[in-house]
C-alpha cells in the first residue's frame, strides 16, 4: 500500500486508519517482532506530540511500516533530522557538497531498501600512488536485513576534481553491478550493487567492491566516508606509496561539528582509523605533501 507523502504524524495516522488496526493490535504485532512500544508512544507519534528519535524507536518505525503494509522507508524517510543524542535519520544527500545534485542522480537507482539494512561493519582500503594520486580503493561491508526483501546496496562516489575521468566500479564478492548513473561534470557516480538473492529478515551479507581510477588519476589529499545512518564498526586504512608530510584524522558529526587530530603514518606507509558505533557523520583523513 502506498500513501501520499506528507509529514510523519499524518502519514502514520492515515496508514493506521487504512489498515483498520487498533493501536493495541499494532503494539501486539510489534511485540511479536521483538519491538516494545507503549500505547501512549504510538498515540503521541500519530498525533505529532512526539516522534521517534532513539535507535530503538527508529527500528520500531521500520517494523511499523511492515505491519501497516507500507512501502519500505514510507515513514522513516519523513523523519529527517532528530535531536542530538538520538540516532538521526538523514536524507540520502546528507554531508555531500551539492545535495540537490545527489538527490537528482539517485532518482535513477533503487534506494528503497536503504532503511532496512543495518550497517554492521565497513572496511575501506585506499591506495595512494607514487605520483601522490588516488589510484583505487576497496570496500568490504557486512549488512543485516531488518525485513524480507533487500536485494541491493547503493554506492555514491564523488570526485573533488571534476575534470578527471570517473572511476570504474568492479564488484568483487557476493554482488554484481546493477544500474549505474554518472554525472561527469559533477564528478559523481551512483551505482547499484545487486546481492545474489534477496535477503530474509535477520540475514547478513558480506559484499566487496573496488573503485579504480582511470589516468590521469585525481590528486590525493583526503578521503572520507559519509554515513547517513549509524555503523557498528568502521575501519579506514590509507596506504601511501610515498608517505605524506603530515596527516590528520577528521571527524564530523550530524550537527556539523568538526574535529581534527594529528596521526602518524606507520613504518609500512599507512594510517589506520577505527570508529565504533559511529554516525551519522563523516570520518576520514586529510594529508599534505
Amino acid at each position: 500500500m502506498s500513501l501520499p507523502m506528507r509529514d510523519f504524524a499524518s502519514t502514520l495516522r492515515d496508514a493506521v486508519t487504512a489498515r483498520g488496526l487498533s493501536l493495541d493490535r499494532i503494539r501486539s504485532h510489534l511485540a511479536a517482532r521483538g519491538v516494545t512500544v507503549s500505547l501512549a508512544t504510538l498515540s503521541y507519534w500519530q498525533t505529532g506530540r512526539s516522534r521517534p528519535e532513539r535507535r530503538a524507536s527508529l527500528r520500531a518505525v521500520a517494523e511499523l511500516e511492515d505491519v501497516l503494509s507500507l512501502e519500505p522507508g514510507a515513514l522513516s524517510a519523513l523523519l529527517g533530522p532528530v535531536s542530538r543524542g538520538g540516532s538521526r535519520v538523514t536524507g540520502i544527500s546528507a554531508f555531500w557538497p551539492t545535495p540537490s545534485v545527489i538527490e537528482d542522480v539517485v532518482e535513477g537507482v533503487d534506494t528503497r531498501w536503504d532503511a532496512r539494512l543495518t550497517r554492521i561493519s565497513q572496511h575501506d582500503r585506499v591506495f595512494v600512488g607514487p605520483d601522490r594520486d588516488e589510484r583505487s580503493y576497496v570496500s568490504r561491508q557486512v549488512l543485516r536485513a531488518e525485513a524480507d526483501g533487500p536485494d541491493r546496496w547503493v554506492v555514491i562516489m564523488h570526485l573533488d576534481e571534476h575534470d578527471r575521468p570517473l572511476p570504474v566500479l568492479r564488484p568483487l564478492h557476493n554482488c554484481t553491478l546493477g544500474r549505474v548513473v554518472t554525472r561527469p561534470a559533477e564528478g559523481l557516480l551512483v551505482a547499484e550493487l545487486l546481492f545474489r538473492a534477496p535477503l530474509r529478515r535477520g540475514q547478513t551479507v558480506i559484499t566487496e567492491h573496488a573503485l579504480v581510477n582511470v589516468a590521469p588519476c585525481p590528486p590525493a589529499t583526503n578521503y572520507s566516508r559519509k554515513f547517513r545512518r549509524s555503523v557498528h564498526e568502521y575501519v579506514l586504512e590509507v596506504v601511501f606509496a610515498v608517505p605524506p608530510r603530515t596527516c590528520r584524522r577528521v571527524v564530523q558529526d550530524a550537527d556539523g561539528v568538526r574535529e581534527s587530530f594529528g596521526v602518524r603514518v606507520d613504518e609500512g606507509g599507512s594510517v589506520l582509523g577505527v570508529a565504533l558505533r559511529f554516525g551519522p557523520g563523516c570520518y576520514g583523513f586529510e594529508w599534505s605533501w
